[in-house]
């Protein structure tokens, strides 16, 4: 029997949600369009976890323990800062840039002994407090204001947050790891070498995507989850059933 043929669509795609009832898969999608149109920050964003990845590479769990939390908070909060700034459309030159920064290093600080037990209590505190640093950024705010706006920001919708850092993080570090093997074994690249290359190239996907769900979460405040709902499309139809 024949395989029925259904019409194929050559419309436009559907306009991407807005940031108050925009998707998990929605936040990737609109980060990796974000990454294509600011490559080149990109490259500047990545260049600080690309550096703390090839020095780390080849750590015991003890000197990772005892390195990364300090190097780490640098380089998570200059990258963090850098890709917030580029969402917001603000200079860095502002006073709000150091405000961020401190910020930043003070909600880093526990997130490696958190994500040390399992990475899932380190993605929850930075879901809650971690869009403190884009608050800073985005609305002029001094550091306990900028603390303060971001735990608001995290209660928000609290959900939307922790899935949407989660999902970020899997698909970068999965990939970053699969990257750093591949390049290791078919270009005969050292582990340093691959992971600062596999660093650079992906983790701007993570700050970009935390600095986009500040977005997200800005416009969720004072929202509940029913009126968010409420502006998503309804699903299409059911296909049509094929012909007997």
């Amino acid at each position: 029997m024949a395989r029925p043929r259904y019409p194929k669509s050559t419309g436009p795609l559907p306009p991407p949600l807005p940031p108050v009832s925009r998707t998990v898969g929605q936040l990737v999608a609109e980060t990796l369009k974000l990454y294509g149109e600011h490559w080149k920050a990109g490259v500047v964003i990545g260049l600080p976890p690309a550096f703390l990845s090839a020095v780390a590479a080849g750590f015991s769990r003890s000197q990772t323990l005892t390195i990364v939390p300090f190097a780490g908070a640098v380089a998570a909060t200059a990258s963090f800062v850098i890709a917030s700034a580029v969402v917001s459309g603000v200079s860095l030159r502002r006073r709000s840039t150091v405000n961020a920064a401190i910020a930043g290093a003070l909600v880093y600080l526990p997130f490696p002994f958190l994500a040390a037990v399992f990475i899932l209590p380190g993605l929850a505190w930075f879901a809650l407090v971690g869009l403190a640093v884009p608050a800073a950024i985005a609305e002029s705010l001094g550091v306990k204001d900028a603390l303060r706006r971001g735990f608001a920001l995290g209660r928000a919708d609290y959900v939307h947050a922790l899935g949407g850092l989660a999902t970020l993080t899997m698909l970068v570090f999965v990939t970053q790891i699969v990257v750093s093997l591949l390049l290791q074994g078919f270009a005969d690249n050292s582990e340093r070498a691959a992971a600062f290359m596999a660093g650079l190239v992906l983790s701007p996907v993570l700050f970009f995507g935390a600095a986009l769900l500040y977005l997200d979460q800005a416009a969720r405040v004072g929202t509940t989850r029913a009126e968010r709902l409420a502006l998503r499309p309804a699903p299409p139809g059911p296909a049509p059933s094929p012909p007997k």
